[in-house]
């Protein structure tokens, strides 16, 4: 089986997406929805003794800035969808048109849906199909979701997506493997379970969205189905569009700024991110600073509550890795990062300068009000009896409430970053459960309740 049956696909864990290197089987290499990064789609090629020759986008993505231009100051050829009318230079393809990769073929196939010019890549040797990167079409189990672009055209593209699966994707051979790009973690996505790759025939039998007994049936089943989003979903795409700036030489390192000049462009209006563990950032932070802890999910959150137009300045431990933080600012385009506190909240402290701090209770002995900071799904599938929810996207620009409160989502992450939105708006009496509703019942041997 030549090698471009099998990619190599590099896994993004906190956005849950999936790129793809293919071995092209003559030293070159393609590269399948590529993140801004560029360095590890160039290791991984080192790695095989390949050149990175071409980078295909199978659509506008609205989840991360793009790396296909950083491939294309490294060499590479960008393919891409003609409709998608990109910014910068590239190959653009319509419906049925192939590119020739030097022994292998690439074939674009038009797959309106979740987004309107969106394309899936067929990859064929002498005319037989090896595999497919169907971007946000067919996913494991689901199908992306069809509402970025506007309320007004969420059912349109909801049954263009339902032509596109029976009249593109589901003809293809049923042993074709798909290679999809939103997965597991990615809210571009429809739910879906662990696995990020499957066949045609598999989904077949097996996703439930396919089994819709039509149209109409397909696109309730889809929207009803759909959560929120990040709002940064909403500019992304343009940014892709026109084009992200290219760092080359690879991304700046944060600059080190002493207390007394964070406190001078936080007063300027720059937003404080002390990105260290919840314990660390219960011990002491600087009043009004936001706590995401540094994780997989770090841009998702950043994305999700930072204002991108806004400066960014970061509390780090010592340990914490500074390239890891700008890595995945840039990966949801947040370009104005003004530095970091140089010393950490202890330089802050020495300084004479304040902290705050934010009690934590494990969630076996929470008491009083809490309130869920989970997605809505999470929430539903079950919750302590008598909590109150807010999804934590939702609290920015929450006035003040009464305490005391308990903050609790499923681990403590998130529920520490909702503590910090509502410190910074003035609540006083505020705690943070470590742990989630799962920890409670074990404990106390009470059930929790399910539905909103």
């Amino acid at each position: 089986m030549p090698a471009a049956a099998h990619p190599v696909a590099l896994v993004d864990e906190g956005l849950g997406n999936s790129s793809y290197l293919v071995d092209l089987g003559d030293g070159r290499a393609l590269v399948v929805d590529p993140e801004r990064d560029p360095g590890p789609y160039l290791a991984a090629a080192r790695r095989r003794g390949l050149t990175v020759a071409y980078a295909a986008e199978t659509h506008l993505h609205a989840d991360f800035v793009s790396g296909s231009r950083e491939l294309a100051a490294q060499g590479a050829q960008v393919l891409a969808a003609a409709a998608g009318r990109t910014g910068f230079p590239h190959r653009g393809l319509g419906d049925g048109e192939e590119a020739d990769l030097g022994g292998l073929t690439l074939r674009a196939l038009a797959t309106p849906g979740h987004t309107p010019e969106h394309l899936a890549y067929l990859i064929l040797d002498a005319g037989r199909p090896l595999a497919l990167f169907s971007g946000g079409s067919l996913l494991v189990g689901a199908v992306a979701r069809t509402d970025l672009i506007g309320p007004e055209r969420t059912g349109e593209l909801a049954r263009a997506l339902w032509r596109s699966l029976h009249e593109q994707i589901l003809t293809l051979p049923d042993d074709l493997p798909v290679f999809p790009t939103h997965g597991a973690g990615s809210f571009c996505s429809a739910p879906a379970g662990a696995e990020r790759t499957t066949t045609i025939g598999r989904e077949k039998t097996e996703n439930p969205l396919l089994a819709a007994p039509g149209e109409d049936a397909f696109v309730k089943m889809l929207l009803d189905g759909l959560g929120s989003y990040p709002p940064y979903f909403l500019r992304l795409r343009e940014v892709n569009r026109r084009g992200p700036a290219v760092y080359g030489a690879g991304p700046p390192a944060l600059a080190r700024l002493v207390a007394g000049e964070v406190r001078r462009v936080a007063g300027d209006g720059a937003l404080i991110v002390d990105v260290r563990p919840v314990a660390a950032f219960a011990a002491g932070h600087v009043p009004g600073s936001l706590s995401i802890p540094l994780r997989d999910q770090f841009a998702t959150w950043l994305g999700w509550l930072a204002d991108a137009g806004q400066p960014l300045v970061f509390v780090l431990g010592q340990d914490q890795d500074r390239g890891d933080v700008v890595r995945q600012a840039l990966n949801v385009g947040y370009e104005h990062l003004a530095g970091e506190l140089a010393g950490g909240i202890a330089a802050w402290q020495a300084a004479g300068l304040p902290v705050r701090r934010i009690p934590l209770v494990p969630a076996a002995a929470v008491t009083g009000m809490v309130v869920d900071v989970r997605q809505d799904a999470e929430f539903a599938a079950g919750h302590l009896p008598g909590a109150r929810h807010a999804e934590l996207g939702t609290l920015a620009g929450t006035p003040p409430a009464p305490g005391p409160l308990t903050l609790m989502c499923g681990h403590g992450e998130r529920a520490m970053t909702a503590a910090s939105i509502l410190a910074a708006a003035g609540c006083e009496d505020l705690a943070v459960a470590v742990g989630g509703p799962a920890d409670w019942a074990a404990a106390s041997g009470r059930s929790l309740l399910t539905g909103r």
